[in-house]
């Protein structure tokens, strides 16, 4: 047996991956189909269709990715990121049993019992990663803190900003808070303008940034004319990360926007507006620039009138309004555990803002049901959608798993053995900062993720869940006790979490984390397409229904996918306390991070959010609301139950080879996402 493992790479390997699992081992899988979910027979599953669209990458020969490729990938990116550790630190590699190892985790998540976060399915094994060796393509998200903004230096003054913007032209969800109001004073630029060409680079529009916010930042400083000539124009395509550039009009607009809210603020102080409108600004600019999407959480005061109502329509029409920026970022307050949050909770029945993150609970407690053990006494904040506490500067290393998809504990078990380790591995490369680095390689935090946790519930019960994720949190702790003496490096300060999941859990076919579906049974999901993108003949010739977007019809339309969800109870059946008492299972007996929750809420359980924060508060981490939607609220909703009989058979099988033949390359997932995190274009 041992001899049928391959001694060195494969022909055709990369140069940048040191491992492979061998085409013995591998050619079975070329014609084995995956056992999609949200089938509604014949190949047609919205599980397939939404791999297809943001994690099958295009190859060199212009085919696409299949799914066990995309095992492949990733299986042989991170086994190759421990053998090269190994090898550099002179620490032992059994290749036999790296072999037998890989291949397993190769099997379990080619049958959605684990996989990485959509971060790592879209990157792990690339060049990207792997040849650079540099992990911030494989992060989903981070926290800058404002708290130490000073005029100490020009980094001082600035770097929240210059990385936050960095971080989000990558892709990442970037968390942030205002402790640094008052640190700084206006002081408009005068003088002879200085020309800046800006380079059309990331670098060079994150350059561009800092010198217009160091010119009003510090004395005497004099204005920056910029020349956008370099920067490529609108319509060519973008590298790395793909899609297609806007030209410079955002990064004009940024400026531009940054000039007419300070030009008139000679001699005050920075406030909390101020850090919030930059933040956001620049997550506008992105957008704009097509990185398609943004992440923000803005974290203030709740005590901050000001802050907490920038989102207010009347108040602040010109950030609210169809040109605005405040919508790039959730808003949510620090709060504790013994505070009085009556008045928060007017303000959540009103739109879901802001959400309340217990940093003190966070510092101090890992698991709920395990002592304080002040690990995290640095933590400032959390990632956008807070399955993460984060020091500033720390980003979230993710994964993911489906304990549902398992039929007994010790399978369970095993399982979370490989998706921890993938989680270790990724801590093991750098990014490319070293303010990041520095919290990264001392904490080793990684997130192992269980998602999928209300079908579980609802099909074998409360209490065999939380049997299950007890023993499962004892195996990770054993497992990094155990690899992280073999690797040299130390153990990670927590572990474990529950992520908001979304795409990730539609392609392994299950509910989203710790959520209950927004439909179950039969639905239409509608999912929107470039109106040139040539997966809307495909869907078209299967009798799928296509129409304009209402929202851009002359660049897109929208398919609607009949669907076949869970046979479970959807998030309209369910009370909010429900909602919330899973959410406190998961705190206590899964996470010693936190526990990403959006508690939706009717219009009839609104007066009893006081009732519920008071209660729930030391029980959750962090807590976040929104209220639901009534059925056609608003033309073509992404979810409508079927509420007629339907004739499966009126869908014609979907022909995916055409796709796979030559289609696009994917969008790939571009920070932590759910429908209730992200924020679309």
């Amino acid at each position: 047996m041992m001899n049928t493992y391959p001694k060195q790479k494969d022909q055709g390997m990369t140069d940048y991956l040191s491992f492979s699992l061998g085409s013995d081992f591998l050619e079975p899988y070329k014609s084995k189909q995956p056992n999609w979910g949200f089938d509604i027979g014949g190949g047609n599953s919205l599980a397939e269709m939404t791999f297809i669209t943001k994690y099958s990458r295009l190859k060199a020969d212009g085919t696409k990715e299949r799914w066990w490729e995309v095992c492949k990938r990733c299986i042989e990116g991170y086994y190759s990121i421990l053998k090269d550790h190994c090898h550099a630190n002179k620490t032992p590699w059994n290749e036999w049993k790296a072999q037998k190892s890989a291949r397993d985790a190769f099997e379990r998540m080619f049958e959605f019992k684990w996989m990485p976060p959509g971060r790592g399915l879209w990157m792990m094994g690339t060049e990207f990663v792997n040849g650079r060796q540099n992990s911030a393509a494989l992060q989903n998200c981070s926290f800058v803190s404002t708290e130490k903004l000073s005029t100490h230096s020009a980094g001082a003054a600035t770097l929240p900003f210059v990385r936050l913007m960095e971080m989000s032209m990558l892709g990442v969800g970037v968390g942030f808070d205002t402790r640094g109001a008052g640190n700084l004073t206006f002081h408009v630029p005068k003088g002879e303008a200085e020309t800046y060409i800006i380079p059309d680079t990331r670098e060079g529009w994150c350059d561009s940034v800092q010198m217009k916010l160091e010119s009003y930042f510090f004395k005497n400083r004099k204005p920056i004319h910029f020349d956008y000539s370099q920067v490529r124009p609108a319509g060519e395509p973008i590298r790395g990360f793909g899609g297609t550039a806007a030209g410079p009009g955002p990064l004009i607009e940024l400026h531009e926007k940054l000039d007419q809210l300070f030009a008139e603020r000679d001699g005050t102080e920075v406030n909390s507006t101020d850090i919030t409108d930059i933040c956001n600004l620049i997550a506008k600019c992105v957008v704009s620039g097509n990185v398609r999407r943004s992440a923000l959480i803005a974290l203030g005061d709740g005590a901050d009138e000001e802050f907490l109502n920038l989102k207010n329509f009347e108040m602040y029409p010109e950030r609210n309004g169809m040109d605005g920026w405040a919508w790039t970022s959730n808003n949510s307050i620090f709060a504790d555990v013994d505070g009085d949050y009556g008045h928060i909770a007017e303000r959540i029945a009103d739109n879901g803002e802001p959400g309340l993150i217990y940093l003190d609970m966070a510092r101090r407690f890992g698991r709920l049901a395990d002592p304080e053990d002040n690990k995290d006494a640095r933590v400032m904040g959390c990632n956008p959608c807070a399955e993460q506490p984060l020091e500033s500067y720390e980003m979230c290393t993710l994964v993911e798993t489906f304990p549902y998809h398992h039929d007994s504990i010790e399978d369970f078990q095993q399982t979370l053995k490989h998706a921890y380790l993938y989680g270790k591995a990724v801590t093991l490369l750098p990014t490319h900062w070293p303010e990041t680095n520095e919290v990264m390689q001392r904490n080793r935090r990684i997130g192992t993720s269980v998602s999928g946790l209300a079908q579980f519930a609802e099909a074998r019960s409360w209490p065999e869940l939380r049997r299950w994720l007890d023993a499962g949190f004892q195996t990770v702790q054993d497992r990094d006790r155990k690899y992280s003496e073999w690797l040299g490096v130390r153990e990670s300060i927590r572990t474990t979490t529950v992520k908001p999941s979304g795409t990730v859990s539609l392609v392994a076919g299950a509910t989203p984390g710790v959520h209950w579906p927004v439909a179950s049974g039969n639905y239409w999901r509608r999912m929107r397409f470039s109106n040139v993108d040539p997966m809307l003949e495909v869907v078209k010739a299967a009798g799928y229904h296509v129409e304009e977007d209402v929202m851009n019809p002359k660049t897109t339309s929208v398919v609607s996918f009949p669907t076949k969800g869970p046979d479970m109870r959807d998030e309209r059946s369910v009370s909010v306390w429900e909602k919330a008492e899973l959410a406190v299972l998961l705190q206590r007996w899964w996470s010693n991070n936190m526990v990403s929750c959006t508690l939706t809420f009717q219009d009839h359980e609104k007066d009893q959010l006081p009732a519920l924060i008071s209660a729930k508060a030391g029980q959750l981490k962090t807590m976040s609301m929104l209220p639901l939607l009534e059925a056609g609220a608003y033309p073509q909703m992404p979810y409508e139950t079927i509420k007629e009989d339907v004739d499966w058979s009126d869908f014609s099988q979907i022909n995916w080879d055409p796709i796979y033949a030559s289609g696009p390359d994917a969008e790939g997932e571009k920070f932590c996402t759910t429908d209730k995190c992200e924020i679309p274009v």
